[in-house]
């Protein structure tokens, strides 16, 4: 039994909706942190302005730390796109079944 193109072709159009949807949630994800993130800054200010110096910094910190969360998501959808495991994983199964 050989793998047919119907069957790989299935697997590649799950992974590329599965990378899309992961994608879109860690681009949600990071447009509502770092919306929090602004405001509770905003918030700090308007409660001590003369805080805002250290306010500035934390803010940062946190948000870079907070933004690299959508970067190793990246990281991931682009092995899932060009590296595909599932593929070798079905060609696997398939021929242990033949054989």
């Amino acid at each position: 039994m050989t793998a047919d193109a119907n069957t790989i072709a299935l697997i590649y159009s799950a992974t590329s909706l599965g990378v899309g949807i992961i994608l879109g949630l860690a681009g949600l994800g990071s447009a509502l942190g770092w919306g929090l993130i602004c405001s509770k800054y905003m918030e700090g200010i308007a409660r001590q302005p003369e805080m805002q110096p250290r306010l500035l910094i934390q803010m940062f910190i946190t948000a870079g730390l907070m933004e690299s969360f959508p970067f190793i998501v990246l990281a991931f959808a682009m092995y899932f796109t060009f590296a595909n495991p599932f593929i070798g994983g079905a060609l696997e199964a398939i021929s242990g079944l033949g054989g």
